[in-house]
């Protein structure tokens, strides 16, 4: 332990303990923008100086070690001089229009700018220009970047793409693209959102899509359908400021039904049909191994996808051919639906609600135009979205009534609720396998072992009249990175390998909601194994809307219309590394 005085108090911590860590755990909060504990303590931003006795200049806070008898002041009339100073250079390029800022009222610059109490600008202010690409699904507005290198850090330490990097010397020195020409859809980046997520202010943000989706429900020539990811309930409610206890799926639902929409389903239902097809052609593969490679990936994550088809092509055909669970749900809501309620599948306006900035991507690739020829799913929202409307459209959701999803695409299973989770999908995948073989369900909680540890988990499970299914889950592109090489070096062998690209997999999506400083994709996972705990039905195979789409529509797992539909060829599309 290590004894020094801050602000007159004496503390004792541990050693090693940075002067950042050691206030705050003495109740000092120090201000800061740029740190980010183990990826980022460049102290870029100048925001947490304090004064050390015995130091002539201030020294930053966040990446110096606390040392044995230091006395330290936090926030002394030089100190917060400094602080203001900076801040006012920060904000003399920065575009500081709040008002029509995505990020107005959360904020950690404009949150400063306000605890600073900076109500006026000495300096000339001069914000980058750069042209915004809003035809890629990540959007970087550079009058915005202060220039504190989050982006790159997350970028290069936790999925290790590099897509960020530095360019230009002195006051030229900018935050870009790798390429050079400043435009996301040009690099590898698989659009996972992290970067976004972890940027304290508005230079990275989610494409916003709501005015289609309030020019589609304004059509009467238009039938609306909506459907909401699995990982989406567990965060939709963060800032509402509703309480938890009153921020249910059925009050979401009631929610988002005041919106507008003609149908309100859930991508549970297609979780579902997901797991049908995706244990079926594991099985396939598995009780014929010698036609084919292995270990066969999951590939509900299209940032996952495009890092495969990036950085490990070679891998590819490893790949399920089972569309992610939005795209089957765009594909039967086109066809199966259509022909439910008798209406033109052109038009139907699919909609998708998801935690996710890469399903924006997703959707527009070439290959997901299966059922009518046009784009199974039309529109992706984030969390983030699908908050703007509920609040531009002055709805309340604490105070509505719950409601359910309508039917029949919009049952799910405790099997389903879980693909929002790292581990999620494998679980549920194992289920419903077992099942296939034996005829037995097996306990649904069989495979819990896979569903916590870092950075990534391996399971051995028998399965009777199949043999023992090797398994391994990952979330995280860095650790993703590293199980291939692994795998690739003979150091581990596996059957089935699920990988999630975001840290915590779609609980903690990069279009989540952003809470500065917090991560919060353990917290909603728990949550939604609680949903799955508590689920009178906990297999895909049960679910009976499930049940009556194959013998009323599409047959067999497998058969011709669920391969026309819900299956896929990764190697028909290109990232722009591997286009011609």
């Amino acid at each position: 332990m290590v004894n020094a005085v801050i602000n007159g108090s004496p503390i004792s911590i541990k050693e090693g303990s940075t002067i950042l860590e050691a206030a705050q755990a003495a109740g000092f909060p120090i201000p800061h923008l740029c740190y980010l504990k183990d990826i980022n303590e460049i102290a870029a931003c100048r925001m947490c100086v304090v004064e050390v006795d015995g130091i002539d200049r201030l020294v930053p806070a966040c990446n110096t070690e606390l040392l044995e008898g230091m006395h330290i002041t936090t926030n002394s009339p030089r100190v917060r001089t400094a602080r203001r100073t900076n801040l006012r250079l920060i904000l003399s390029q920065h575009d500081s229009s709040c008002t029509t800022c995505i990020r107005s009222g959360n904020c950690q610059l404009q949150k400063l700018a306000h605890d600073l109490n900076i109500h006026y600008q000495p300096y000339t202010v001069k914000p980058e220009k750069s042209i915004v690409d809003l035809s890629s699904p990540l959007i970087r507005e550079a009058g915005k970047c202060i220039k504190c290198m989050r982006c790159v850090q997350i970028c290069d330490k936790v999925q290790d793409m590099h897509i960020w990097d530095v360019l230009g010397t002195g006051s030229r020195a900018t935050v870009g693209t790798v390429t050079g020409d400043g435009r996301i859809g040009t690099t590898n980046c698989t659009f996972c959102g992290q970067c976004v997520t972890h940027c304290p202010t508005g230079a990275l943000t989610a494409r916003d899509d709501t005015q289609a989706v309030f020019h589609a429900l304004a059509d009467p020539d238009v039938v609306t359908v909506v459907q909401v990811a699995p990982a989406v309930r567990s965060a939709w409610a963060e800032q509402l400021g509703i309480d938890p206890a009153l921020a249910t799926t059925g009050r979401m639902v009631a929610a988002i039904r005041r919106v507008g929409f003609d149908y309100i389903f859930d991508t549970n239902f297609a979780a579902d049909l997901t797991i049908m097809e995706e244990s079926s052609e594991f099985l396939e593969r598995f009780t014929h191994r010698e036609e084919y490679r292995w270990p066969m990936f999951t590939s509900c994550c299209p940032g996952w996808v495009r890092f495969l088809k990036s950085e490990f092509p070679e891998l590819t055909p490893n790949l399920s051919t089972a569309k992610s669970p939005q795209q089957m749900f765009g594909a039967v809501a086109k066809s199966y639906f259509a022909e439910k309620i008798g209406v033109d599948p052109h038009k139907i306006f699919v909609v998708s609600v998801m935690p996710c900035i890469s399903k924006k991507a997703e959707c527009a690739l070439p290959t997901m135009k299966d059922a009518c020829g046009d784009p199974d799913v039309d529109v992706v929202l984030t969390t983030r979205e699908l908050i703007r409307i509920l609040s531009s459209e002055c709805i309340l959701p604490n105070e509505l009534p719950e409601e359910n999803f309508d039917s029949p695409l919009g049952s799910g299973t405790g099997a389903a609720v879980i693909f929002g989770t790292s581990g999620g999908v494998m679980d549920a995948a194992l289920r419903s396998a077992y099942h296939l073989v034996t005829g037995e369900n097996p306990n649904p909680d069989a495979f819990s072992e896979i569903r916590r540890g870092k950075p990534w988990r391996e399971g051995s499970f028998a399965v009777p009249g199949a043999g023992t299914v090797r398994v391994a889950v990952v979330s995280g592109l860095s650790n993703t990175r590293q199980l291939l090489e692994i795998m690739q070096r003979g150091e581990a062998e596996y059957d089935f390998v699920e990988v999630m690209a975001c840290p915590g997999g779609c609980a903690g999506g990069g279009g989540q909601p952003i809470h500065e400083g917090q991560e919060m994709a353990e917290a909603r996972g728990n949550h939604l194994w609680a949903l799955d705990a508590a689920s009178k039905v906990r297999f895909s195979h049960e679910n009976t809307d499930i049940q009556a789409l194959y013998k009323e529509y599409l047959g067999a797992p497998l058969s011709e219309r669920p391969h026309h539909l819900l299956h896929t060829d990764h190697s028909a599309w290109d990232v722009p590394s591997r286009q011609k």
